[in-house]
């Protein structure tokens, strides 16, 4: 770091992560005082924007990380997993948002308004949550705070752009030839066609029949709110649309709680804003939350046969569930006074 602020490294900083990453670092005015976007060799020559310049590209290679306080990863679990070490050995903290490092116990997993005290902890490497967690266990904390939750049934439906810009591109190809009456092009990111249609994986099937990031959802909740005792039931379903995930829950709390308690919980919660009037037709949709940061909650209600809840969550997977997530992990690095590791691992 010098005195105007920290060199930050994106890397994937051409892919659809990487590009709203280098948004949210200027929105939020994050103290960058030199900006390196990296990526893979292919990629590298080519140019991002940033605070109105263009920037040049260089390609991701362990020599790119010397003098770097930051380093974003916002590329593939196997770029991840083979350059993440070499940036923490030149002394860079590494936050990343591949899978690659979630379940690492030497590697915090972080949701800032959820659990900022595990950054404390961090051995050179932080993690970022799913993007799908991170929208689900913004809505389920505030209730768990306010009651206690033993057991979740969650049905997710998933954005393309959740499988990065094959999967949105994918969509908009395959939805162009519909409009032009076309027959549509094979999809190649998803194994079924995703325009007018909805495809109950995300990822890969394991040999029990549940998705890879359905396991993503049990495990990563258990691990962010320290708690291995929570119970969550889970289907993971793709849908149609370009950005922004949605989840039902169905909530068992520890003691009834009733829905004006449970809205007033999520409401003074931070980064959740309730949007709750179905009488009027209000309710969150991908729509609405595509281009925020806020998780958007609604359809707060009692279950009909027990004394459990239901809700409805939405969240700009793109955003709160990727890039602005990992700005905040370093954010709260620095108010914690926390960015070089007390006990630097990956060494």
């Amino acid at each position: 770091m010098n005195g105007r602020g920290y060199r930050v490294a994106i890397v994937g900083a051409t892919g659809i992560v990487g590009q709203t990453q280098l948004g949210v670092l200027e929105e939020r005015d994050f103290p960058v005082a030199e900006l390196l976007p990296l990526a893979s060799g292919r990629s590298a020559g080519q140019t991002v924007r940033f605070r109105g310049r263009e920037v040049a590209v260089r390609e991701a290679t362990p020599e790119a990380f010397a003098g770097v306080d930051f380093v974003f990863f916002a590329a593939t679990g196997e770029l991840s997993k083979t350059l993440a070490p070499e940036a923490v050995r030149r002394g860079a903290v590494v936050i990343d948002k591949s899978n690659t490092w979630r379940m690492d116990a030497r590697v915090p997993l972080v949701v800032p308004e959820i659990n900022p005290e595990a950054v404390d902890r961090h051995e050179g490497i932080l993690s970022c949550p799913n993007c799908t967690t991170i929208g689900f266990v913004m809505a389920l904390e505030p209730i768990r705070r306010l009651a206690g939750v033993r057991n979740v049934t969650v049905t997710t439906l998933q954005a393309v752009s959740g499988a990065g810009k094959d999967g949105a591109e994918e969509l908009g190809r395959q939805a162009a030839a519909a409009v032009r009456g076309e027959e549509a092009p094979a999809p190649k990111t998803f194994p079924r066609p995703i325009y007018d249609n909805v495809l109950p994986l995300c990822e890969k099937f394991r040999d029990d029949g549940y998705s890879t990031e359905e396991i993503k959802l049990l495990d990563e909740t258990r691990k962010i709110l320290a708690d291995p005792s929570i119970n969550v039931a889970m289907t993971c379903v793709r849908v149609p649309v370009p950005v922004g995930h949605s989840c039902t829950a169905l909530i068992e709390t520890e003691r009834p709680v009733t829905p004006a308690e449970a809205q007033a919980a999520l409401a003074a919660f931070p980064g959740v804003r309730v949007v709750d009037d179905p009488s009027a037709n209000v309710f969150p949709t991908p729509l609405d939350v595509a281009g925020r940061d806020e998780v958007l909650v609604g359809r707060v209600r009692r279950d009909l046969t027990s004394d459990r809840l239901w809700l409805w969550a939405v969240v700009d997977n793109l955003r709160k569930g990727a890039a602005t997530n990992a700005v905040q992990i370093a954010e709260t690095m620095i108010a914690r006074d926390v960015v070089k590791p007390r006990q630097p691992a990956f060494v």
